[in-house]
């Protein structure tokens, strides 16, 4: 089996490199190959994943690469972990939208939108190229704003699960609470990408016993904390809402913290350096313990899971995971292809959401707004246009002011140009 990681040059990537050393059994990789066109970075950690491997007895092969299409050639299945802009980009988008009194996020409000412009040309880019070179590749997308990067890909036509980590922490968070393995744990998880909820936490399966009720009473303070929101809201809604729900729930108080510390993207570049510099020591044939303060917990399981999956490995049925793929009437007050992040049975065919229950007004009339923003931005980012980029902010439930979406506009402009054909 042959699989292709392009942004393998990521600091991030040692975590899947270790995810695939410990589950080769799941996953039997013969050749993995790493992409990416910063060639220094693409070394040392292309460096760090062969000495993982050698240390847990992995017998594939590991290769770099900055050429696409050598790369995705003859791949089984390709995973996407692009930040177009690199870190720089990032701190931009987490800075600007504070100018206008607006929270500065990489994935939520203008900040996602800037990221999704930037991302979504180059996506389709690479996912030409592999439909060329290997047309039965699939694509799976880890790249933010994962909803909307998938939704591009599919509507594209391309053979593509999105995939985010949200969920596999949260099963293991309340497998470790309630002292069981991570299996026996089933999610009532629904929404989009970076806007979900866990509205049961099923044992032994869909249909087991809901025991997230008395996860709140036991450890709500721990839950809470844990989310930065406070123990009464998670009791008075009775679900766990994603740490991204923050930016909705509490976003005033959010952009005034924002205002008062350096950016999360300041932070991740001095730790990146760090990283760096550590896989450039030859002794280093593990993950340095450094990694688990860069995000992306469980990242590696995830992928692991997915793709073994899609690709049949020793599978004797469909399996069940959360992804992003496309609505198809699951949530029947979205369009059909619109993209949401829900459970799904995932085989060599692809994904289908499992049904789920009504969902209340109080989170489908939030997700609506967002879906809608969703397929905007996408628009926005597949024609260009000032006026797609003004629409999209207007749309979206943290912005909403026209003149708050003026101002959004000409800065996400501004500091985005060079990565806007059309700008």
């Amino acid at each position: 089996m042959k699989l292709t990681v392009v942004g393998g040059g990521s600091t991030y990537t040692p975590e899947l490199i270790d995810g695939f050393a410990r589950l080769r059994d799941t996953l039997p990789i013969g050749e993995l190959v790493l992409v990416d066109p910063a060639a220094d970075r693409l070394e040392l950690v292309g460096g760090l994943a062969r000495r993982i491997f050698a240390r847990q007895g992995h017998p594939g092969r590991i290769t770099t690469t900055s050429d696409v299409e050598a790369g995705v050639e003859g791949a089984d299945a390709v995973l996407l972990q692009l930040r177009v802009g690199g870190q720089a980009a990032r701190e931009r988008d987490e800075t600007w939208p504070l100018e206008c009194g607006c929270v500065g996020q990489e994935t939520t409000g203008a900040g996602g939108l800037a990221k999704a412009l930037r991302t979504v040309p180059v996506v389709l880019d690479i996912a030409e190229r592999v439909r060329r070179t290997n047309p039965d590749a699939w694509i799976i997308d880890f790249t933010n704003p994962v909803g909307i990067v998938t939704r591009a890909l599919l509507q594209a036509g391309h053979k593509a699960v999105g995939l985010c980590n949200v969920a596999i922490g949260f099963q293991r968070k309340f497998a470790r609470l309630l002292g069981v393995e991570p299996g026996a744990v089933h999610l009532d998880h629904v929404g989009l990408n970076h806007l979900t909820w866990e509205r049961a936490v099923r044992l032994g399966g869909p249909d087991g016993e809901d025991v997230l009720p008395g996860l709140l009473a036991g450890h709500g303070d721990a839950i809470a904390a844990d989310l930065r929101l406070p123990r009464a809201l998670l009791d008075r809604l009775g679900v766990v809402p994603s740490y991204y729900l923050r930016y909705f729930y509490a976003h005033d108080e959010v952009v005034r913290e924002l205002g008062t510390k350096p950016s999360r993207a300041a932070e991740v570049a001095a730790m990146e350096r760090e990283l760096l510099a550590m896989y450039g020591d030859p002794a280093l044939d593990e993950k340095p313990e450094l990694l688990a303060k860069r995000g992306g917990a469980f990242y590696s399981e995830a992928a692991v899971g997915l793709a073994a999956a899609l690709l049949g490995s020793g599978a004797t049925g469909p399996a069940v995971q959360v992804v992003n793929t496309y609505n198809k009437g699951t949530l029947p007050f979205l369009p059909d292809d619109a993209v949401i992040e829900v459970q799904a049975a995932v085989d060599g065919s692809g994904a289908v959401p499992l049904a789920v229950p009504e969902l209340d007004p109080l989170y489908a009339g939030l997700v609506a707004g967002v879906s809608a923003y969703e397929d905007l931005a996408l628009d926005a980012a597949l024609r260009g246009g000032r006026d797609r980029v003004f629409k999209a902010l207007l749309a979206h439930p943290l912005v909403g002011q026209y003149a708050l979406a003026d101002g959004l506009t000409d800065r996400l402009i501004a500091h985005n140009r060079e990565h806007l054909a059309w700008a």
